[in-house]
């Protein structure tokens, strides 16, 4: 027993990391108390970042079964907690900066986003239906008290309330479709629920399917993004910027795993179903963004739009629809977060500001954020080269493959349409007459932004050939 423990925790270094320092930073911001806010995000953005590494570092060809086989470790783990870790990282270095000048100061900040990381980790490594909830809670719980961050700002605590109410209902419904399955296949194993359910039981479909919605819920997918805009608007805008990128990442690694490894063989049973949540979220979020007036609701429904795509390579099945998706989140992520890098420094007089009406003739005033939001807005568009384009191109190629052509029609529509609001934002920035200047942005945020405009352009940075080789090891279990 003693060496199965040992073996496990030699194995998950960057989730003990996770946990161990999230739990001294807990003690180190009692005692100093919220002066050491700043220091404490540091401390966790270079923690997070330290895990991402290991979790590489620890990736090995064969899977390697941990925790009576609770949790896996394989490359498709360790490449999904890698993207993770990075947009945990940033979204920790935005916090560090928005907060330091704030009322809201306060050191529970960095402990948060390590313990909401740590549930990342634990969703991506996943290998059976209680790790899956634990996994899943761990980063909601955090998530929860994140969106609420603001004790004082009213729209902060309704978005911490709607958040807790309608995840606590995406738990009971992703609660129910595992205790079906559970009951129809007697175990909570992905290895054993594979021997039961190709069957295609309609019991194991019917707990399936409401184990899909559960999990459409964590990544905003429509009809189940009506959490969304509303906690994307109250919240933080560093929280924002969190919940924009790294939970989307672990919600589709943990849809990606579910439905490959143990329900693969039901593939023509849920890939209907996958193929209504990209529909929906496709045109949800692209007819919703296009009436929008503030730009961090108009990001809430352009993530919907962006779920939609990932849900399409999903939906193709097999190696290199997995492989799709994984591409399109790796070129999704620097985007979102470069754009919410200059939602950050959009302030007058040290005031925040989120309406797009307030970047007008922002190129005549700040040239350099104009240039980092036309980069941004045009890889989220799919304009090429930019990073976007490629993602869409290979959700559409892995879709066609499959015979999905319908479900491509869609998604071309979807981005014609999502090219009129982000086109609309760009015409403002450029070419509307200037308004009253921006504060002057810190450091931090104007590296951010320019590291994140640098990785819209993967053929001048890596390659476009590298990045689909990191797509196709990560999906290679598949």
């Amino acid at each position: 027993m003693i060496d199965q423990l040992i073996y496990s925790l030699s194995w998950t270094q960057p989730e003990c990391l996770l946990a161990g320092l999230a739990l001294a930073l807990a003690v180190l911001g009692a005692y100093l108390g919220d002066r050491s806010a700043g220091l404490i995000a540091w401390i966790a953005a270079a923690g997070i970042t330290a895990a991402g590494v290991l979790a590489v570092m620890f990736q090995t060809p064969e899977p390697q079964y941990v925790f009576s086989g609770a949790l896996v470790i394989d490359p498709f783990s360790a490449s999904m907690k890698a993207l993770m870790a990075f947009a945990a990282a940033v979204t920790l270095l935005l916090a560090s900066d928005h907060f330091s000048g704030s009322s809201d100061k306060r050191f529970e900040f960095g402990v948060l986003a390590l313990l909401s990381t740590l549930g990342f980790f634990v969703m991506a490594s996943s290998n059976n239906l209680m790790s899956l909830y634990v996994g899943l809670e761990l980063q909601s719980l955090a998530a929860y008290v994140l969106a609420a961050f603001r004790r004082d700002d009213a729209r902060s605590s309704e978005a911490g309330l709607k958040y807790f109410v309608l995840g606590a209902l995406s738990s009971g419904i992703l609660l129910y479709g595992a205790s079906l399955i559970y009951g129809f296949t007697g175990s909570l194993a992905y290895d054993r629920i594979v021997e039961n359910a190709s069957s295609g039981n309609v019991g194991v479909i019917f707990g399936l399917v409401f184990l899909i919605c559960g999990l459409a819920f964590k990544m905003s997918a429509a009809p189940f993004h009506m959490w969304t805009p509303d906690v994307y608007d109250g919240a933080p805008t560093p929280v924002t910027a969190l919940f924009a990128s790294a939970p989307k990442v672990a919600a589709v690694a943990l849809l990606i795993r579910l439905l490959y490894e143990p329900f693969g063989d039901l593939l023509r049973s849920w890939q209907q179903v996958i193929i209504a949540l990209s529909v929906f979220s496709l045109v949800v979020g692209a007819l919703a963004a296009l009436v929008q007036t503030d730009i961090k609701r108009l990001m809430a429904y352009s993530s919907i739009a962006n779920m939609g795509f990932v849900l399409m390579g999903i939906a193709a099945g097999g190696q290199a629809g997995a492989a799709s998706a994984l591409m399109y989140l790796a070129f999704y992520v620097p985007a979102t977060l470069g754009a919410f890098a200059i939602i950050l420094a959009m302030r007058s007089a040290s005031t925040p500001l989120t309406k797009i009406a307030d970047l007008a003739g922002l190129a005549a005033r700040r040239p350099w954020m104009a240039v980092v939001l036309t980069a941004v807005f045009f890889s989220l568009t799919g304009i090429p080269p930019l990073a976007g384009f490629f993602g869409k191109f290979y959700v559409f190629r892995a879709a066609l493959e499959a015979g999905l052509w319908p479900l491509v029609v869609f998604g071309a529509l979807a981005t014609v349409v999502g090219a009129g609001y982000y086109l609309w934002i760009i015409k403002t920035v450029w070419f509307d007459q200037p308004g009253p200047a921006f504060d002057k942005a810190s450091g931090t945020i104007m590296v951010v932004a320019a590291v994140m405009t640098v990785l819209t352009f993967p053929v001048l940075v890596v390659g476009l050939g590298a990045v689909e080789a990191w797509a196709q090891a990560a999906a290679a279990p598949f």
